[in-house]
């Protein structure tokens, strides 16, 4: 295995054959991460949600997707301009996959595409000596997926790091603030069906723990992007905290508790979540 990727694993302390699936995944993040910041990708693009939350602020969950949005909206923005050099970088380590773009149903800002592998091929080139990686069926596929926004909201602020692996790069990745709002615009919009999304609920929680303030102005321009306010109402902090509880009673807990498990190793905090839990929590809610 390349060296780069051993040290990568290192990082690792997988114990079954679920956390070592989410361990390569996420290593193949990075690269995809890698590899869009040398095509030049960032100079257009920002890094949002889950999986920047994890990668760059220490969020102790899986997260299955990689999530940008355009800095300024582009509907010319063609997000296959970027494939060359990301298929050159992810096959510079070994790795062996497709690259290719969804075809778009329906009109839609949002472009999207999928990275997909060979589940067991990838599994034994991370972990040879694992019994239970030959054992994975040969149809079974690893994917990444990644979209794009190019129509953005209003009022994001972005931060500008950099990474050291799997080779230094730089990304421009929303700030903590602007984070924390499209979070916030999730837990109030996401029509959630039959399935509550209950990562969208750890995640509120950690944005609190962390003492983050909410970018207000973000928030309100993704609210009237969905229609779930109007642009000419004044927006503040408080109306945030208001549209959060009034969410927070709506919420099967139980289904939420159980969306959730999958992605996290320590589950004995989930069971303090209620409606109240979330709405006493969310007195301390800060805007910026």
């Amino acid at each position: 295995m390349n060296s780069v990727l051993t040290e990568m694993l290192n990082q690792y302390h997988a114990d079954g054959l679920t956390d070592k699936k989410n361990a390569v995944k996420e290593i193949m993040q990075e690269i995809v991460l890698c590899g869009l910041s040398r095509a030049g990708f960032f100079q257009k693009a920002a890094f949002y949600g889950g999986t920047a939350l994890r990668i760059f602020y220490g969020l102790d969950r899986f997260s299955e997707d990689l999530d940008f949005s355009l800095v300024t909206p582009d509907p010319t923005f063609e997000l296959a301009d970027y494939f060359p050099t990301l298929r050159k970088e992810v096959a510079s380590y070994g790795l062996n996959v497709e690259i290719a773009e969804k075809e778009k149903t329906k009109e839609s800002a949002i472009r999207s595409a999928f990275l997909k592998g060979n589940t067991k091929e990838h599994m034994l080139l991370f972990y040879a000596s694992d019994p239970a990686a030959a054992g994975i069926p040969e149809s079974e596929k690893i994917k990444i997926k990644f979209e794009v926004d190019t129509n953005p909201p209003a009022g994001a602020s972005f931060d500008h790091k950099y990474r050291l692996l799997p080779a230094p790069y730089d990304i421009a990745l929303y700030d903590m603030p602007s984070l924390f709002a499209g979070k916030a615009h999730a837990v109030i919009c996401r029509a959630w069906k039959r399935r509550v999304k209950g990562r969208d609920l750890y995640d509120y929680v950690f944005y609190l723990s962390r003492g983050a303030a909410l970018n207000t102005e973000h928030l309100k321009a993704r609210l009237v992007q969905s229609d779930a306010w109007k642009e000419e109402n004044p927006f503040t902090i408080v109306d945030a905290r208001r549209l959060l509880c009034a969410r927070f009673d709506e919420i099967d807990y139980t289904q939420a508790k159980e969306d959730v498990r999958p992605f996290i190793k320590d589950t004995a905090s989930l069971a303090l979540w209620s409606a109240d839990f979330f709405k006493q929590i969310t007195e301390g809610l800060n805007g910026r």
